[in-house]
């Protein structure tokens, strides 16, 4: 992970909402790794919607299946504190909630380096050129 060492995610606040705990521990330290101030990892919703009641994420990764839970209301409170996120989940496109399918995804088993050029590019998206 060190061959990115131009990072936008040095000093950011990243919430990592992952049950699986060798997923979420491997993405943690590989985000650390690039600079970032991992908030969690969480496993569960409840937890996730406490901790995001609290701190302030700057941004977020996803997993949408938490056990007996979905994510999306959490997907919802961070839409309206204007939290960005990106979903790192097993589910096929078409599985996704419609009003999440605009919602950048990483297909897991997740790379951590994926992860973290998706999340650079929320955090930095690009205007849109006029014609």
């Amino acid at each position: 992970m060190t061959e990115w060492a131009d990072t936008p995610l040095r000093g950011c606040r990243v919430l990592i909402v992952e049950d699986d705990y060798f997923i979420a521990s491997d993405l943690a330290e590989a985000l650390q790794e690039l600079g970032a101030i991992v908030l969690g990892p969480i496993s569960s919703l409840n937890d996730a919607l406490q901790l995001v009641s609290k701190s302030e994420p700057r941004i977020a990764v996803l997993d949408i299946n938490l056990g007996q839970d979905q994510v999306y209301p959490l997907a919802d409170a961070l839409q309206a504190r204007g939290v960005p996120f990106i979903f790192a989940t097993g589910y096929s496109g078409s599985v996704i909630s419609d009003h999440y399918r605009h919602i950048p995804r990483c297909q897991k088993p997740v790379q951590a380096l994926v992860v973290a050029k998706l999340l650079a590019r929320q955090l930095n998206p690009r205007p849109m050129q006029r014609s």
